[in-house]
């Protein structure tokens, strides 16, 4: 099973969706919830290498990007195997 943390704020429609699409592939993640908490947005920032904005998700350490990467690379037929790791 893959390791995936999405890092999200709340009243984000971009993490709704992303949390959306990975649920209906049955993945489990770490959601780590930014908002109000500048420690973890650096840390967010730091491990995504510059990206500040949310959702930022990574998948066994790879960083992904945002919602739009993720369809992506759920449209190229990149995201089914990365979640069977």
């Amino acid at each position: 099973m893959a390791n995936i943390i999405v890092y999200t704020k709340a009243y984000c429609p971009f993490c709704t969706h992303a949390k959306s699409l990975l649920n209906s592939k049955g993945a489990e993640f770490t959601e780590i919830n930014i908002g109000g908490d500048a420690a973890l947005r650096d840390e967010m920032i730091a491990k995504s290498g510059g990206g500040y904005t949310v959702p930022q998700i990574f998948i066994n350490d790879m960083h992904i990007g945002g919602c739009d990467d993720l369809v992506a690379f759920n449209a190229q037929g990149k995201l089914d195997p990365l979640l069977q790791d």
